[in-house]
């Protein structure tokens, strides 16, 4: 893009590396919420398995670490426990599904605007 005689950027130049500039922040804030996004379902996958072995076991105590210690608990309160546990990352995952979108539409909105630059 031209630049005036005194070497300013044009403000269409300056429009498009702004429209870049959020994209690429965009971006970066795409990634992290896939990041977190898969995290939280990993976790969801060990609680899943792990309240599926406590289902299956006969025990009537199990090991909970909590820290650097191990401790006894009811299997039925850990089975709860889990069972909390997993709620709430399901409520974070769904969370991090609705930025998700937020940030792809945005994304999409932006590109747009980049594409009339380009024409």
């Amino acid at each position: 893009m031209p630049e005036d005689p005194e070497g300013r950027k044009s403000m269409e130049e300056q429009e498009v590396q702004q429209l870049v500039s959020q994209f690429q922040v965009m971006q970066q804030q795409l990634q992290g919420v896939l990041i977190q996004k898969e995290s939280m379902r990993l976790q969801q996958l060990e609680i899943e398995q792990a309240v599926e072995e406590l289902g299956s076991t006969n025990q009537k105590e199990a090991y909970k670490i909590a820290g650097p210690v191990m401790i006894s608990k009811p299997v039925k309160d850990l089975k709860k426990e889990l069972e909390e546990s997993k709620e709430a990352i399901g409520v974070r995952i769904e969370s991090l599904k609705k930025a998700e979108d937020r940030i792809n539409s945005q994304l999409r909105d932006l590109q747009e605007k980049l594409k009339k630059f380009i024409r």
